[in-house]
């Protein structure tokens, strides 16, 4: 089998180039070149050495994985003919996509790859911007930089940042965590003697003149915590900090059981804002919601029961094992197939049903009353013991209706509170037929409530008389006010 030799042409000119990875570029009689735009290949044309570069694919391609792929479906077909060598800018096995395909394909005993030498520009960059990559540095890809892998608190380091549009897309990705103004560094060439080091603001990274393939970026850690605020990591901190030898009193002395009240009222209070539509308040509640979550996983952490780490973990293989239509290769062609799915494997998961344990038994433990008589006719329903249709529903209400004015008459106190919850229960199986979530349907009530009753309590102090002076005829004047208002 013909083998594919790879070696790096390093950061810098010939005179950085290793003798063993020369001689080879020297001796090959069939040598393909990533790119030729580097500072090396100028000095191997003076030699005289022959060469196929790539950089045409480039052009051909909207996508760089689409370049990789057809240079490295040229580079199989050659080798079928005859052993070749493979020259990359840097060290073979440091930022580069093509030689990681390649190594692939050699474990799948497709090809022989043997990777030779190469300086890599890591060493010559770190020189350039004089930092220390003991700190902590991250590498990371220009062509794929994803925000959720950025550490503001280590160096970042990123590489193939060919060109203004790649550097636009790298900028609108840093700008999401960092300020506008952070000095960041180009680094072009570096350790030859073409080497361009340009401080610059972050916002004007995408205004920089030639950028090339041999351009990286260099972002300097961030030293301030306050800098750091969106970064999970960051909040992982703080709470341990505030549960920790000397954090917070009050933080220090809470228990899962202290803190199940506190998780309820953000939740109603998260509700409230997504029913007003009020975008900052739910951006609020919404991080309210996340500390009860992040104290709870703390103090799981500080019992040595379980950590964050285990929630996300827990959280993320279920999601992937639900949504088999997405991670998988299950086809559904709608919601209600979804929904069955995921009861499927739900029930799966749980080993089964147990005959012997009521199904109603751990429905949403500690919900309101409302929302858990809405999820017991749900789950009811689901075996079959429901109303065909909305209209016996609707009868069972009336029904109800005229059982709780025959104990009105009758004056019982606790059959009366027992027919009107019936009645309670008859309608969230009306809203069920409508597909009406009941508890939803209230809050929008209760707002609405509010909103015309303040109105009317405005009308009131305005007229700087009391509530008492007013007879109900003149308030419920006020009242549709308020609807005409649409309030």
């Amino acid at each position: 089998m013909n083998t594919i030799t790879i070696v790096g042409l390093g950061a810098g000119d010939l005179e950085q180039l290793p003798l063993g990875v020369y001689r080879l570029l020297k001796s090959s009689e069939s040598l393909f070149l990533r790119t030729k735009e580097h500072p090396v290949v100028k000095d191997l044309e003076t030699e005289g050495i022959g060469y196929q570069s790539f950089d045409e694919v480039y052009e051909k391609h909207d996508r760089f994985e689409n370049v990789y792929e057809e240079i490295v479906e040229i580079l199989m077909s050659r080798v079928r003919e005859k052993s070749i060598v493979y020259a990359v800018p840097g060290h073979p096995l440091v930022a580069e996509k093509t030689v990681q395909l390649l190594l692939e394909l050699h474990e799948e005993g497709k090809v022989s790859v043997k990777v030779g030498g190469g300086q890599s520009f890591l060493d010559a960059l770190f020189a350039s911007v004089g930092a220390d990559p003991i700190d902590g540095f991250q590498l990371l890809d220009g062509t794929s930089l994803r925000l959720q892998d950025i550490h503001m608190n280590q160096q970042l380091i990123i590489g193939q940042v060919y060109d203004a549009f790649i550097a636009s897309e790298v900028k609108l990705t840093l700008m999401e965590l960092y300020p506008y103004d952070y000095e960041v560094m180009l680094v072009t060439a570096a350790g030859s003697k073409e080497e361009k080091v340009e401080k610059v603001q972050l916002v004007e990274l995408d205004r920089v003149a030639n950028l090339s393939n041999l351009t990286s970026l260099y972002v300097p850690a961030v030293k301030d915590m306050a800098s750091t605020f969106k970064q999970y990591g960051t909040l992982r901190e703080i709470i341990s900090t505030l549960r920790g030898p000397d954090g917070c009193p009050w933080d220090k002395e809470q228990t899962h059981q202290s803190l199940k009240k506190y998780l309820i009222e953000e939740t109603y209070e998260l509700l409230e804002a997504i029913d007003e539509d009020d975008i900052d308040h739910m951006v609020e509640e919404l991080g309210d919601v996340l500390l009860q979550v992040m104290l709870h996983a703390q103090i799981g952490e500080d019992e040595g029961m379980f950590n964050m780490e285990e929630v996300i973990e827990t959280l993320a293989s279920k999601m992937v094992r639900r949504h088999p239509h997405v991670f998988g290769s299950v086809e559904v062609e709608n919601t209600d197939q979804v929904m069955t799915n995921w009861e499927q494997i739900k029930k799966r998961e749980k080993g089964g049903s147990d005959a012997r344990t009521p199904m109603l038994k751990n429905t949403d433990k500690g919900m309101p009353a409302l929302i858990k008589a809405y999820e017991y006719q749900k789950k009811a329903a689901k075996v079959g013991f429901d109303w065909p249709d909305a209209k016996g529903a609707w009868d069972k209400v009336w029904e109800e209706l005229k059982e709780f004015e025959k104990e009105v008459e009758n004056n019982s106190e606790n059959d009366i509170k027992k027919e009107f919850g019936d009645i309670l229960f008859a309608l969230v199986n009306v809203a069920r037929f409508y597909k009406i979530f009941p508890e939803e349907a209230l809050a929008m009530t209760n707002a609405k409530f509010y909103q015309r009753f303040s109105y009317v309590e405005e009308k009131v102090h305005e007229s700087r008389k009391a509530f008492d002076e007013f007879t109900l005829e003149e308030l419920d004047a006020f009242w549709d006010e308020a609807k005409k208002n649409k309030l």
